[in-house]
């Protein structure tokens, strides 16, 4: 079991910068593009990326990766997410017949990019988990929704609107994006603070914010293996079993499952498995 609480509490401060997420509580107003680059310049790094874009207009969890954290988008990004949003109807309609409409729209669904998204404009299937009415007060009704990742909120309120009459998304939030939820995420005035007592000799505050990379260990299978290894992995080698730990998960791999290889608490790198011979994994991402 890999320790994160340890990795983020003794890694050098420098270090956890080099890799390492910070989960922003983006407000409204700003593109994500624009607060990850407010992140970077603030701490004077030279690479930051967000991972899951929202609208200038949407607020809530904006996962940012640092520096060689970035490499991390692919394996984080494709997650689901969670929002809550208000959608004003155009008409009135009862909870019950508004239920009834939302259940054409849970499960597997195809939807249209919206014209000013910067996606190619074609038909494509997203699942809904759920869209939950939590309140309604007069036209404005208040839900929450978990999605796969690339489904557009906006539109499920459009076509809710098509089967009633009309309605539109007023507000939206979103509340989880994979791994990363509200409560453990920090406001922009929270993240310029905890920098401003960096820079005055007091890193309390930013390391508690600094996710270390080596999270991405909770997505999947870890594969511990001997000191010795340490080198090779580093020059890009693939995976030999006879430098396995004993108890290394291999069982209940399937061909090209990703993994993540550890040596004790030190991260080596993301590998894929593919076992032939005596080697079990190709390396995807090698972190040195």
């Amino acid at each position: 079991m890999i320790n994160l609480k340890k990795i983020q509490s003794e890694k050098p401060i420098k270090d956890l910068l080099s890799f390492s997420i910070i989960n922003i509580d983006k407000p409204s107003n700003p593109t994500s593009f624009t607060v990850s680059q407010f992140v970077r310049k603030v701490l004077n790094l030279s690479k930051s990326s967000h991972f899951g874009t929202l609208d200038p207009q949407v607020s809530g969890v904006l996962p940012v990766a640092l520096n060689r954290a970035c490499r991390l988008n692919e394996y984080l990004m494709h997650r689901d997410k969670t929002y809550v949003g208000i959608m004003r109807l155009h008409k009135e309609i009862s909870i019950e017949e508004l239920k009834k409409i939302i259940t054409k729209f849970t499960g597997k669904i195809t939807q249209l990019p919206p014209i000013r998204s910067n996606v190619k404009r074609a038909p494509r299937q997203r699942e809904v988990q759920f869209f939950t009415i939590l309140e309604k007060e007069d036209k404005d009704i208040l839900f929450e929704t978990k999605v796969q990742a690339g489904t557009y909120i906006r539109t499920i309120c459009d076509n809710i609107g098509k089967e009633i009459g009309g309605a539109h998304m007023l507000e939206l939030r979103r509340t989880q994006a994979g791994i990363f939820s509200e409560s453990e995420s920090y406001t922009l005035y929270d993240f310029e603070k905890a920098v401003l007592e960096y820079y005055n000799g007091s890193e309390k505050l930013l390391r508690k914010m600094l996710i270390p990379g080596e999270i991405v260990s909770t997505l999947y299978p870890v594969i511990e293996t001997e000191s010795e290894f340490i080198k090779k992995a580093h020059s890009g080698s693939p995976i030999f079993e006879k430098y396995l730990k004993p108890k290394s998960p291999l069982k209940s791999l399937n061909k090209d499952d990703k993994i993540c290889l550890f040596s004790d608490n030190q991260f080596l790198g993301i590998y894929k498995y593919d076992p032939r011979n005596e080697i079990i994994a190709t390396p995807e991402f090698v972190f040195n």
